[in-house]
């Protein structure tokens, strides 16, 4: 069976006034249904944004994102609770830092408790451990992170759903005439070394931290699919009736044209 990681950002799953429920329900929908012929593993971030729905502390600190995320974790995972009861599916929780896929020893112990989750028909939730690590011990973002449990779980493909719906040959929003690029098999260095560029306050990347993401998996022989989390319509033609309509696919060069993850 294929296995498939699936990480969504704080910009899809948050909105100024709370977790985006509906886009959140949307997701674990999708989830089931790709769940039919394909394990899953969610990276999910919002935790912070979670918490700050209960207490506005000033997010800039250290120590008050830290408070946010204790707060938050607890609220992001109930709501995903309530919404993948709906489909009879269990949840688990896993909280990782950087310093989990430095040891060998302590990264097998992640990948054994990964596939004794999947074994058992659980969806493992992934997100990084904001707070007990230091500053050297974080990814700084999910993007990497979802990077990092692709490779190192072994799975097929990752696809991250952002408020980004691909890669463009320009901004965007800088310029009308930019395009979507379709398949990517090389990223320059230097898009890998630009500013980190959030579009949204809770969000830690933007398009920067997703190439870098891309650029690791492909490195390994790896694949990603970047696409909207605001409308499910391209990963679910891309995962369910093995359409690339939308998005971006980064895949090593060396590997011919991926074909469906579809078992």
């Amino acid at each position: 069976m294929k296995r498939i990681v699936i990480k969504v950002g704080s910009g899809v799953l948050t909105t100024k006034e709370g977790l985006a429920k509906e886009r959140m329900l949307n997701l674990v929908h999708l989830i089931a249904k790709v769940r039919e012929n394909c394990e899953v593993i969610l990276v999910s971030s919002g935790a912070v944004a979670s918490g700050y729905t209960a207490l506005k502390l000033d997010r800039q600190k250290h120590i008050s994102k830290k408070a946010l995320a204790s707060m938050g974790q607890p609220i992001l995972m109930s709501s995903y609770k309530r919404k993948f009861d709906i489909f009879g599916i269990t949840t688990s929780q896993i909280l990782l830092t950087e310093e989990d896929f430095d040891s060998r020893k302590r990264t097998d112990i992640f990948r054994e408790i990964i596939n004794t989750l999947l074994g058992n028909g659980i969806v493992p939730i992934v997100n990084e451990n904001d707070i007990s690590t230091t500053s050297e011990q974080v990814f700084g973002d999910n993007d990497q992170l979802s990077a990092h449990v692709a490779h190192f779980t072994g799975a097929d493909l990752l696809v991250i759903l952002s408020d980004i719906d691909g890669y463009y040959d320009k901004n965007p929003k800088d310029h009308a005439d930019a395009k979507m690029l379709n398949e990517v098999t090389h990223i320059p260095p230097q898009a890998l070394q630009a500013d980190h560029t959030p579009t949204n306050t809770f969000a830690t990347g933007g398009i920067v931290t997703k190439l870098i993401a891309a650029d690791f998996l492909m490195a390994r022989g790896g694949r990603m699919l970047l696409c909207s989390g605001y409308d499910l319509s391209a990963v679910e033609d891309f995962l369910l009736r093995n359409i690339h309509s939308s998005g971006t696919l980064f895949y090593a060069p060396s590997k011919p044209t991926p074909d469906s993850v579809k078992s």
